[in-house]
Parts: structure tokens; sequence; C-alpha cells
């Protein structure tokens, strides 16, 4: 699934593209992906500007003429195709925006999980986020607040998108290891040190993965460059790039986790039991 740094490039890609389109019809062969109905959807479109493109989270967010958004979600396989740009019709084609222009915008989903709502309420659409790792409100405090507060391990807690959005599997493992913290470790017990650390991590790392367009892994999302300077994810076996310890991988919430073991020990936030001192002579 694309992450923050994909959905954000895909976003500065296709702005200066989209902003100011009219437009004149959307279609779709996959109504189940459209909400609240794919009918109220297309009559809510048709005729209506785009008078921006930004992100939130994971989502696209077209913003339309009449104060309303349309919010597109990747999910694992759906991206954006210019129809210009295409040698040929793409597979996949779920849904066509066609603008008055002539020009048309595909969003292709193989796996057909990919999700496009419109709403009137952007704030209500979208109050189950967490607050944007990049933005200036997420600073230190606010992660160590965020840790403080729950009781969790920190891969499964970094992955919930009501707790901080756009991070995926990618990125929490790779701010992990940047931060030296095992993804097993519980969040009230990352020290105050850690969690600075922590917070500095998630934001160098996806500063630096979208300035390299994201990671292309597969090809569903290509053009990225970011998968040759991943540290831990998808490198089983492989040198740490800090230490040279083989990564190893493992399964944490049901999820695929990439670690050094040395980088980040396993009990390494656990306080040291001191022996008591004898009384005897």
């Amino acid at each position: 699934m694309p992450e923050l740094p994909e959905v954000e490039t895909i976003v500065r890609n296709f702005r200066p593209r989209l902003v100011g389109q009219r437009i004149a019809s959307f279609n779709t062969s996959w109504p189940k992906s459209i909400t609240p109905s794919f009918p109220r959807v297309r009559s809510a479109l048709t005729d209506r500007s785009i008078t921006a493109l930004t992100r939130r989270g994971k989502f696209i967010v077209l913003h339309l003429n009449d104060a309303s958004w349309l919010l597109v979600h990747l999910r694992m396989s759906g991206r954006f195709e210019w129809a210009a740009d295409a040698p040929r019709r793409p597979n996949h084609i779920r849904s066509t925006w066609r603008f008055t222009t002539g020009e048309k915008l595909y969003f292709c989903d193989a796996r057909k999980f990919g999700r496009i709502t419109h709403t009137h309420d952007l704030a209500i659409a979208t109050a189950d986020l967490g607050p944007e790792p990049l933005a200036r409100n997420f600073t230190p405090t606010a992660l160590r607040t965020i840790l403080k507060q729950r009781r969790r391990q920190l891969k499964p807690l970094l992955l919930d998108q009501s707790v901080i959005a756009g991070l995926g599997n990618i990125y929490t493992d790779e701010a992990l290891h940047r931060a030296g913290l095992h993804p097993a470790t519980t969040s009230d017990r990352v020290s105050a040190t850690q969690s600075e650390r922590l917070h500095e991590s998630i934001r160098s790392v996806l500063r630096l993965a979208i300035r390299n367009h994201g990671t292309s892994i597969d090809w569903i999302y290509p053009g990225g460059w970011m998968q040759k300077r991943l540290r831990v994810y998808g490198r089983t076996n492989e040198p740490c790039r800090t230490c040279g310890t083989p990564i190893k991988s493992l399964r944490i919430a049901q999820r695929g986790t990439h670690i050094c073991p040395k980088c980040q020990p396993k009990n390494g936030h656990k306080r040291t039991r001191r022996r008591k001192r004898s009384t005897k002579g």
C-alpha cells in the first residue's frame, strides 16, 4: 500500500494537471468503491472544478469549487493514470474522470480495494485520522504524550492511522531502526530521549522518501528511488548499513517486520534490576 511519501509524490505530480480542470463526467465500473453512492457522486462531480489537490494521511484530496471534497484512497493497488500518457489503454480501470478539455484521468485498481468518497465536511470525513507526522503541531512533546498515554507495542501503534496518519510498514520499520528501538517495545516504556529520537527519525525518513519520490518495490507504484536508501525494510539477511549485522525478519502483530538485532536490541527498553547487597559480614 502506498504510504505518505508515495501519496505525497502522486499529489505533487498530478497537481499541475488537475488543478483548474472542470469535470465533464465521472463514470465507474466498480460502484462498490464509491461513497455515498455512484449516482450521488456522479451528480456531485459533474460540472465541478478542481481548485486544489492535497493529501491527508494516505488520502488524496481533491478540493472542489462548491466547497466539497473528493477523497481517494489507493489501498493496496490503486493508482492514477493520465490517459494522454498511456501508450495504450491501461488495465484494471475502475473509474474515469473526463474533463471539459477532453482529457481523461483513470483510477486503476487491480485488487478493487481502493475507495473514492465525496463529502461536504472534510473534518468529519477525516476525523478518525491522527496528526500529520510532518505538520508543525507534531512536536516531540506531542509524540511523547501519544506514547505515554498508551501501552502498546511500537510497531502496531505507529501503524494505527488514528494515532499518526500516513505511516505504513516500510517507513515504520525504517524509523524504528534509525531510532534504535525494537518494534516490540511497549510505548509507555520509551524514555524521553528515545521518544525524541523516534520523532526525529519519523520526520527525517519521510522527508528523505519524499525527496526520492517514494519506494518502488513492484509495478503498482513505479518511479521511486527510496528502495535504494532503505536500511532494513525488505533486506532480510543483508548486512545492516549501520553495523553490518544481518537484517532479521519477524512478525509483530501479524505484520512482517525487519530489524537489525544489534542496532535494535529486544530488551533495550527494560530496566536492569539492581542486585541486593548482602547484609552478611
